[in-house]
């Protein structure tokens, strides 16, 4: 007992000065512009009240309204720093890193990988402290993992302990601040306590290796919380060293999964597939143009029944399916159209994530 409580120890000291609090604030006036519609339906000495909450609000050292906390950890000494895409999300918000010397540094996005949940930070310093990458391949249930980050946004520094409880799970997690939910697959279970705000922080083996990225919770259960595998930001800062920026195959379309439950709703026709659809934002369109599937002939209102001969269902999404794809690659698709069946080749290409995967984070994961 006393070498294993001597291993967590060791483990923590080694990944601990590593790990950063982002702080989340706004500007009054910009909370002000975008206040919600159901804050003007509500009766004048309601406003007020709201009002006043937001003037008593907690605020940062610039003046801003703390809206929010996470958590992230320095890969690199020159200042690279890794957490989750939702952590970041709010363009209209102010982020702040504050390294464990107490320090606060403005940061910069250098890019988002909305398939992953994965954002990667600069901040201007030196020769800080990096923890080492690991992996979570190999991983087995049962081994002992430690959780780090700023737990509720206001305790930095909280360690959890606990063990792999679940792997390969798949979840479907609010990632944005629209509520707007994202499929997050292959995930790390883990009952190491992981709160609101720990969100980005490492979850680290026992070597103080960082093998995931704690990512989501799930409320109302006790001590079941998810991390992504690390391989997959490894990944993402290869490519940013490599091309500056993260690569993903694009196919271009908006879709609405066909199954026994919407076929019954809408009275469809089919209850498996991706049927191409608009699906009600301003401007959007089922089909992106100068994309590959626009390129490739595909319009609204086909439905896509299998890629690679491997039916398109809920349990296998088309998404599922591209993530696994390499960009160059030609897919063939089993396609419904008004009744008719054909095939069409569709040859994945590059989408820019580095300017546009905040703007296009609902398309690009399709």
């Amino acid at each position: 007992m006393a070498d294993y409580q001597q291993q967590i120890k060791k483990a923590v000291k080694a990944a601990l000065p590593a790990v950063v609090s982002i702080a989340v604030a706004k500007d009054m006036e910009e909370i002000a512009a975008h206040l919600p519609h159901e804050f003007y339906h509500l009766r004048p000495e309601e406003q007020a009240i709201v009002r006043e909450r937001l003037r008593a609000a907690p605020r940062d050292e610039a003046g801003r309204v703390k809206v929010g906390g996470g958590s992230g950890f320095i890969v690199d000494s020159a200042g690279i720093i890794l957490t989750n895409k939702h952590v970041i999300a709010d363009r209209q918000s102010v982020y702040t890193v504050i390294t464990e010397d107490g320090k606060r540094h403005e940061t910069k996005v250098l890019a988002v990988d909305p398939i992953s949940d994965v954002a990667i930070l600069k901040i201007d310093a030196k020769k800080l402290p990096a923890i080492k990458l690991g992996t979570a391949r190999g991983i087995e249930l049962g081994e002992t993992v430690v959780a780090i980050g700023n737990a509720l946004g206001e305790f930095q520094n909280t360690i959890s302990v606990g063990v792999v409880s679940g792997l390969s799970r798949l979840i479907t997690a609010m990632t944005d601040m629209t509520g707007r939910g994202e499929r997050l697959r292959g995930l790390i279970q883990t009952d190491a306590a992981i709160n609101p705000g720990n969100s980005g922080g490492p979850l680290v083996n026992l070597d103080g290796e960082a093998i995931a990225i704690n990512t989501a919770v799930v409320f109302g259960a006790q001590n079941i919380g998810f991390a992504i595998p690390i391989d997959r930001a490894t990944k993402d800062l290869e490519e940013i060293k490599k091309y500056g920026r993260i690569r993903r195959p694009f196919l271009g379309i908006r879709y609405m999964l066909l199954s026994p439950a919407v076929k019954e709703r809408f009275n469809v026709p089919l209850d498996y597939g991706a049927l191409i659809i608009n699906e009600g934002a301003p401007f959007d369109a089922a089909v992106i143009p100068g994309s590959a599937a626009e390129k490739a002939g595909l319009q609204e209102y086909d439905v896509l029944l299998s890629c690679d001969s491997k039916k398109i269902t809920e349990q296998e999404t088309l998404e599922d399916m591209i993530a696994t794809k390499e960009i160059g690659q030609t897919l063939e698709f089993e396609v419904m159209r008004f009744g008719e069946k054909m095939q069409k080749s569709v040859m994945l290409e590059d989408f820019n994530f580095l300017d546009s995967a905040d703007k296009h984070a609902h398309d690009v994961t399709r």
